[in-house]
């Protein structure tokens, strides 16, 4: 077999691997947003289908606090560390949503970029 074909085999081999822990249910939930993120069009579903079942208005299973509201989600962004429980990887015991899986990569960006584009409302 000649080298550029077995590196074509282990590079397809290679991607195949890595995405196969993904649920491909989830995989294209949130595909990316064009334009500027806001907090009610793109955020606010992402935060209600993913955190809220702990983070409800009186916390549950530990919580520290809730996420509800724009500004509570807006704090959480800005001085909670919100993004980094969010992007952890799988298996570490900060990771938000509590006990994995981690979010598809797809949905932390839209949060990403919604605190990139100012934390728009």
């Amino acid at each position: 077999m000649k080298a550029t074909q077995l590196m074509a085999i282990l590079s397809s081999t290679s991607f195949f691997v890595a995405c196969s822990s993904d649920n491909s249910e989830t995989l294209m939930d949130n595909p990316p947003v064009l334009g500027q993120v806001t907090y009610t069009q793109n955020v606010k579903a992402i935060i209600d289908n993913n955190c809220i079942s702990c983070h409800a208005a009186v916390p549950r299973n530990g919580a520290p606090m809730p996420l509800v509201t724009y500004e509570q989600v807006q704090n959480a962004v800005q001085n909670r560390g919100l993004l980094n429980r969010i992007s952890l990887s799988n298996g570490n015991s900060l990771l938000m949503p509590q006990g994995g899986p981690r979010l598809p990569q797809a949905t932390i960006d839209i949060i990403i970029k919604w605190n990139q584009d100012g934390l728009l409302k």
